[in-house]
């Protein structure tokens, strides 16, 4: 599909058609009424964020090697390849699936009251933990946005963006083997090593059919 000229006004409206954008919104503005009326504000809830922020971009690195990239495995009779996994394979080959651009909102259903529980039962005082809670809702939120903004039609006008638009880009069209943060560019690939001169990268056969699974059916572990 040829791409065509659209606004972040388009871009706004097309992106709460989703569900998943709803569903960390209405956690975020809970978590945020829920932190206002608790009150108790300490030096740690505004050194908290920080650390979060300074986190998220190896958080993310993580979650996109690990999970995301996961290769089925089959161990006895039963096979492990999650939701996320399927899903992130099926968008590396339709990157343009606007849908698939958006975490899936089965994961989420489950995802956000662990969060939650967690924000709620793993900090020293409840207040705390729903600062955590209103930034990780706002950093889900971010990565939405960003994610599905660069897979969509708007073109890059500022530095900072063309940036992180250039390698994500370069992670879906070139080798999906680096660039693998979304919302920053340089950071945690730059530390785990995956962020090399795309001069010296190879065009990767695979980067449209993550681990050549349909390409040759024999390298898929599920099979034989």
């Amino acid at each position: 599909m040829s791409r065509r000229q659209v606004s972040l006004a388009d871009c706004a409206r097309e992106f709460a058609r989703h569900p998943s954008p709803w569903l960390i919104g209405g956690t975020l503005v809970a978590a945020v009424v829920a932190r206002v009326v608790v009150g108790d504000w300490w030096s740690s809830d505004t050194l908290l964020p920080f650390v979060m922020l300074a986190v998220f971009p190896f958080f993310e690195w993580t979650v996109h090697v690990c999970v995301l990239h996961w290769r089925p495995r089959k161990i006895a009779a039963l096979t492990i390849d999650p939701l996320l996994a399927r899903k992130h394979r099926e968008h590396h080959a339709d990157p343009r699936d606007v849908p698939l651009v958006f975490i899936p909102w089965p994961v989420l259903v489950w995802l956000l009251p662990v969060i939650t529980a967690i924000a709620l039962t793993a900090f020293s005082r409840i207040a705390l933990g729903l600062t955590f809670l209103c930034f990780v809702a706002a950093l889900g939120l971010a990565y939405e946005w960003t994610h599905y903004l660069i897979h969509s039609d708007y073109q890059p006008k500022s530095r900072l963006y063309r940036a992180v638009w250039r390698n994500h880009r370069l992670h879906h069209f070139k080798n999906e083997h680096y660039w693998f943060t979304v919302t920053t560019t340089g950071t945690a690939d730059r530390v785990m090593r995956t962020y090399p001169d795309p001069r010296t990268v190879t065009n990767s056969p695979s980067v449209k059919d993550l681990h050549n699974t349909s390409r040759d059916p024999l390298s898929d572990p599920l099979v034989g």
